[in-house]
Parts: C-alpha cells; structure tokens; sequence
C-alpha cells in the first residue's frame, strides 16, 4: 500500500473554485490531506489540482481508488443561475450527473461522509413568512437552482436506501476573493478603484442575502467534521439581510469614492427571497458568521488591490 493510500483524505470537488478552493485551503491549513479535484488545469499555491471531470465517472474512481476517502465536500459544479444560461442540458449534466457520480463514489468506497454544496436558489421566490426555514416546499426558478434541489434529493436517497451518510448546505450569494462569475459587490469595488462609477438598473428596495467566501467554506468543513447531522439540509448565509442601497452604502464607507447608482426592480438573475432561517445550522453543526459584510468588504478591496499591484 502507498503512503498515499494510506492516509485518510477528504475529496474536494471544484477545488479550483471560489468555495472549493477556500475549502481545500482551510482544510490544508489544519493538517488534513487533501485530494482536490477540477476538470481544469491548475496549480494553486504551488500545489497542482488533480484534473478529473465530475462527469467522467471511471476517472473519478481512478482518483478514488489511489486514496483512503474518508470524507467529499462537493463543491464541483456550475456555480449559480448567472452561468451556462444558454446551455441547461451542460447546467444538468454537471451539476446532477456529476453529484449522481460523487454520490455512487461514496456508495461503493464507503465510510464517506458527503457534505453538498447547495444553494439557497433550490427556494426560488419563496412566499414562506420570513425568517423561512428549511422544510418549506421548494420552487427553483430557474435550472440552476432545480439542479441543485435535484442534487439534494438525490443525496437524501442516498441516505435513506444506502445508508450513506451527508447532508446538503444551503449557501446564500457568496462573495469575496476569487470570485470570477458576476458579483455586484465586485463590480461596485473594481469601479471605485478604477474611479468609474456603477450604475446598476435595478436592484432599488431589492435585498441580498451575501455570506463571505470563509464563512462559506468554514461552514462547509464543520458539517463535515460534526459527529452527527439530525438534519439533511440547512440554510447558510452570512446572517445579514440587506438591500442593495445598503449593500453600496458599505462599498462607499470603505471607498468614500465610489459612485453607484441604482435602478429599480430586483435582480433578474436572482429570486425574490426573504430572510432565511440559519438557527438549524448554528444549533447542529455549531456555526456562525465570523465576517460582518463590512469586514468581508474590506478584505476582499484589501485582495482586488493585491491583484493589480
């Protein structure tokens, strides 16, 4: 047996990602061995990312069988209804296809807890009263956010006919270094640094619901790590619920001059969404926000001038 197999890895999908990368870094950070998987090529921090597409199901279990899987935080996936929106069938070959996979990769390895990242866009525009919890019915309004809930039934299946053992993590709208698909927060940065100013036609009286990529990642990994989940899915944000003139307002006391103009309606790449319930994932898997929207803001001006420099 190799010194590789021998050691208990966790497999991190999208590890080249905004969320599989602060995963596979945290991770990293407290000692643990890590096999991170993405079907680009990458070298991050010096380390390369192993090249496997969540779709190619013989070369994921290549990958597998050369360690000792004792754990999978799926982050692999198109990441939100922004992207592939003129390409759905690609959206749900990836994003199911490719968690049916991981799924059957724990199922016949076993001994893997999988830790799914989801998406609060499973909820669509929810009319539940708010704060909403998680058991409320589901109407994805768009084919990323039905990807995602198919991933989660197909994850609770799982567990109920296979006795896998996991559970799907909500995200909300994450932000902060590495992001490369749409972000506001990072065009209203990026234009105050550059002195141009945002103009954004809607999003007046429209709230988001931003959680911080570490948070993001810190909760992922803690679900992993927590002896036991009661639950199948819980919602996670960064515990803030704020509107768009907020949200600028932050940016603005950060970068006094930034200029950011907004028009009315909400986001047509996002629902509608009141504030989430996230006392399930505080009460079972111990976690909280450590990073208010201001000090994620401040971080993530702090990486975007690193980056030009």
């Amino acid at each position: 047996m190799s010194d590789d197999r021998a050691k208990d890895a966790i497999l991190v999908t999208g590890a080249a990602g905004l969320i599989g990368n602060a995963v596979r870094t945290k991770l990293e950070a407290m000692g643990r061995s890590v096999v991170p998987i993405d079907r680009v090529d990458h070298v991050e921090d010096g380390k390369k990312i192993v090249i496997c597409d969540l779709v190619d199901i013989h070369r994921l279990h290549s990958v597998a069988e050369r360690h000792r899987i004792i754990g999978i935080i799926h982050c692999g996936a198109y990441s939100g209804p922004m992207v592939a929106r003129d390409n759905p069938y690609s959206m749900v070959q990836v994003n199911i296809l490719g968690t049916a996979n991981i799924l059957e990769l724990a199922r016949i390895h076993g001994g893997a807890r999988v830790i799914y990242c989801s998406s609060t866009s499973v909820y669509g525009d929810s009319k539940s009263p708010p704060p909403v919890p998680e058991d409320v019915p589901l109407f994805p309004n768009s084919v990323y956010g039905a990807s995602k809930a198919a991933g989660e039934l197909l994850l609770s299946s799982y567990v109920s006919q296979f006795g896998l053992d996991g559970a799907s993590l909500r995200l909300s709208w994450v932000y902060g270094p590495r992001r490369t698909t749409s972000c506001v927060v990072r065009t209203m940065i990026q234009n105050a640094l550059s002195g141009k100013p945002t103009h954004i036609p809607y999003g007046r009286g429209f709230h988001r619901q931003f959680i911080y990529v570490d948070d993001a990642a810190a909760a992922l990994v803690a679900a992993l790590d927590q002896p036991k989940l009661p639950r199948r899915t819980y919602s996670v944000t960064g515990g803030t619920y704020l509107t768009m003139e907020e949200i600028a307002g932050t940016v603005k006391r950060v970068l006094p001059n930034a200029d950011i103009e907004l028009g009315p309606g909400p986001d047509p790449d996002d629902g509608v969404q009141p504030r989430f319930d996230i006392s399930a994932v505080e009460r079972d898997i111990g976690f909280r926000p450590s990073f208010t929207f201001e000090e994620g803001v401040r971080n993530y001006v702090a990486w975007l001038q690193s980056q030009s420099i």
